[in-house]
């Protein structure tokens, strides 16, 4: 999966209205018509400002992990990486998006797609290899394209 790169905007506030309750994924509840609290998504979303950015999915590697092609990431690069985190890697001259998992000899990582098309890719020593952030959130589109 390759990534379109952007940098995190946060010289503007949009607050949002927030609903009251909780949204039911089940049956409806009695109507709630009550916006009483409001949202900004810089700050919601953006715990580490300076070191914070965003990239656009391109491809369909991590696609059984809910990313999608076209989906907005939110990447932080202050972030130590972990066993099972996803992340934006640089591997041998290209960026990719991928789960990191640790061999268990230490030797190596493998960087794991999450679509059994692609092979995982294993790094050692002998790779040009930097994790360059941790997903922290996959913004996704649900409305169909914009008219």
């Amino acid at each position: 999966m390759k990534l379109i790169f952007y940098s995190a905007d946060l010289s503007t506030e949009l607050e949002l209205p927030l609903a009251e309750q909780s949204i039911r994924a089940g049956f409806p509840s009695p109507a709630q018509d009550y916006l009483t609290d409001s949202i900004d998504l810089n700050r919601e979303l953006i715990r580490h400002p300076a070191t914070t950015f965003y990239a656009r999915a391109v491809g369909d590697s991590m696609k059984d992990c809910g990313i999608d092609d076209g989906d907005l990431l939110v990447i932080d690069k202050s972030i130590e990486p972990e066993d099972g985190d996803i992340v934006v890697a640089f591997i041998d001259g290209e960026f990719t998006l991928k789960r990191v998992k640790t061999d268990i000899s230490g030797n190596c990582l493998w960087l794991m797609p999450a679509n059994e098309e692609y092979p995982p890719i294993k790094v050692t020593e002998d790779n040009n290899f930097l994790v360059w952030g941790v997903l922290t959130y996959n913004i996704k589109r649900q409305l169909r394209k914009w008219k």
